[in-house]
């Protein structure tokens, strides 16, 4: 394969297509994650149910734990198109196409010749860095299902990319800051105030690193603090004069500050190299290349500055970009793996490059076909974990296309491997990108309708629509159910102590209380109300270990105190 050929960028425009495309299939069939999905689901019916889009509540209660935008950008696709999960899940898909597209100018921008779209190694290495992140099955699935981080990571992915162009564009700085700055905006009203912080640290840290921090100067600071204050003040200033410094208060000092340094909100230690297999996992399998990415880069830095290529600088604010987002992060008492995420058009970027290096015949070759074979042996060792998990003997879960998705596993990691020992490692590459094409597709079209057995939220909601009236109370017990609110149109009542359920099952009034099979005999034996099941309903383990070792699937019931 000679990659500057046209045939050549046909087929990797196809491949691109064809790894995109899944990205908006069926989006409206899986019913709604019990995680982060369920609340930017029902927070924007609410808004509109109340005609209130200051004021965010959940469960008909306030929900100011983060800002407004993602809100908005729901209700928007709702007020087009209808209220429904599939609608919500619109606008998660277009940032998850996104950040892809901001790869793929990354790349280009970062290549050591000229950066244009007619320079044939440029746009080779963007097309691979936006194959390699779209094909990653970790941003395909949050692209369909966790709105805050997608859009957190698309709007810092282009802040990065507007400050990259601006630096290997200079005629054109002043443009490409003002759009910088309006993305930085636009994150901050979507997260907080945080991601104003990460962005300007590591470009004062590029800076610094090139001994250039009196081009600070060139930066218009005055001119983005006004840009990021027309963006985000109109809504705080809003909620200030409806609750004064309440609300604000609480959400900066605590979701973010007491977060940070306390880890309010987080039950888990974590240590500090909590981060280094999620670098790796984020954008597999892609990511695999950022050895290759960061060997090339100690090689050129070993040049005389005056022998380095014109996208070097690039390619170092890549790594600063990637390593101060981790280092912040790792300092923190709260470690979430979302929360680097944002790394990964940073990461694909360097990939495609050293990948678009390997193709041309520059350098890297050996390294890139290295990386393609373990790539490949990972790719054999996960379809064979699938196998293992779901047709070995005493397998616990039913999901349509599991077998097919460990069998394609094997197969394209096996001819990976074959392309890439030959040594052909364009044609290696390729069949690597199908294969997780063809994963991908299969996860989405068979695997998650199957899934819909294991979540029990819509059989429930389906109960208890025929069963509660109004006045009843309905309640959850040590379980995270908040997709409940959303199917019932009504408050729901959520205790993680006992006390709560055992008044409410003792109470006056009808109660239905969903709870695990385990919680239910204890809370029985507490309360002197009897009690009854009225539904039960199998759910996933999301325990790794207790899947591996087939534990029987765990069970919710749903109980009431009224047993007639």
């Amino acid at each position: 394969m000679i990659p500057t050929a046209k045939g050549s960028r046909r087929a990797l425009a196809l491949l691109l297509a064809l790894a995109a495309a899944v990205y908006f299939v069926n989006l409206g069939v899986s019913s709604i994650w019990d995680a982060n999905e369920a609340f930017y689901v029902e927070t924007p019916r609410e808004m509109m149910e109340r005609g209130d889009y200051v004021f965010p509540t959940f469960n008909y209660e306030p929900r100011l734990n983060k800002p407004v935008l993602s809100y908005w950008i729901v209700a928007g696709f709702y007020h087009l198109f209808g209220v429904s999960p599939g609608v919500q899940r619109i606008p998660i898909a277009i940032g998850g196409i996104v950040i892809i597209a901001a790869a793929f100018f990354l790349a280009r921008a970062a290549w050591p010749g000229p950066a244009g779209a007619r320079n044939p190694g440029a746009m080779l290495a963007a097309c691979w860095a936006a194959i390699g992140l779209a094909i990653s099955p970790r941003l395909m699935m949050f692209a369909r299902r966790i709105f805050i981080d997608i859009y957190i990571t698309m709007f810092m992915a282009l802040a990065l990319l507007f400050f990259a162009l601006a630096e290997r564009h200079p005629g054109r700085r002043r443009l490409w800051l003002i759009l910088m700055y309006g993305a930085v905006g636009l994150g901050v009203l979507t997260k907080g105030p945080a991601f104003a912080l990460l962005p300007g640290l590591v470009f004062a840290v590029y800076l610094a690193a090139h001994g250039e921090l009196r081009r600070a100067r060139e930066m218009m600071i005055p001119a983005g603090v006004l840009i990021v204050a027309a963006v985000v003040l109109p809504w705080y200033g809003a909620l200030y004069q409806r609750d004064g410094w309440t609300y604000i208060a609480s959400f900066v000092l605590g979701e973010n500050f007491a977060r940070f340094t306390e880890g309010v909100g987080v039950n888990a230690e974590r240590g500090p190299f909590f981060y280094l297999p999620v670098v790796f996992s984020d954008s597999f399998p892609w990511s695999l290349f950022l050895v290759v990415a960061a060997m090339a880069w100690v090689s050129d830095y070993r040049t005389p500055p005056s022998a380095r290529d014109a996208g070097f600088r690039i390619r170092t604010l890549l790594w600063i970009w990637i390593l101060t987002i981790v280092g912040f992060f790792s300092l923190s008492a709260a470690k979430q793996d979302l929360y680097i995420f944002p790394i990964v058009p940073a990461v694909a970027a360097l990939g495609g490059v050293a990948v678009g290096q390997a193709l041309m015949g520059e350098r890297l070759a050996r390294a890139v076909r290295v990386t393609t074979l373990i790539a490949a042996a990972l790719v054999i060792v996960l379809g064979a974990g699938l196998l293992y998990l779901f047709l070995g003997a005493g397998a616990v879960y039913a999901l349509d296309g599991a077998a097919l998705l460990g069998w394609l596993a094997v197969a394209g990691g096996a001819v990976t491997l074959a392309l890439a020992a030959r040594p052909r490692p364009g044609a290696a590459l390729v069949a690597l990108a199908v294969t997780f094409i063809a994963l991908n597709w299969t996860l989405v079209l068979r695997v998650l309708p199957s899934f819909e057995a294991y979540k029990p939220v819509p059989g429930f909601a389906r109960v208890l629509e025929e069963r509660a009236a109004p006045e009843d109370v309905i309640a959850t017990h040590n379980v995270a159910l908040p997709s409940l609110v959303y199917y019932l149109r009504r408050h729901v009542d959520v205790a993680y102590d006992p006390g709560p359920i055992e008044r409410a099952i003792d109470g006056r009034r009808r109660a239905f209380v969903i709870l695990s099979r385990p919680d239910y005999e204890r809370i029985a034996a507490l309360t002197s109300t009897p009690t009854c099941v009225v539904s039960s309903q199998p759910t996933f383990d999301v325990k790794l270990r207790n899947v591996i070792a087939r534990d029987p699937l765990p069970e919710l019931v749903l109980i009431t105190n009224r047993c007639e």
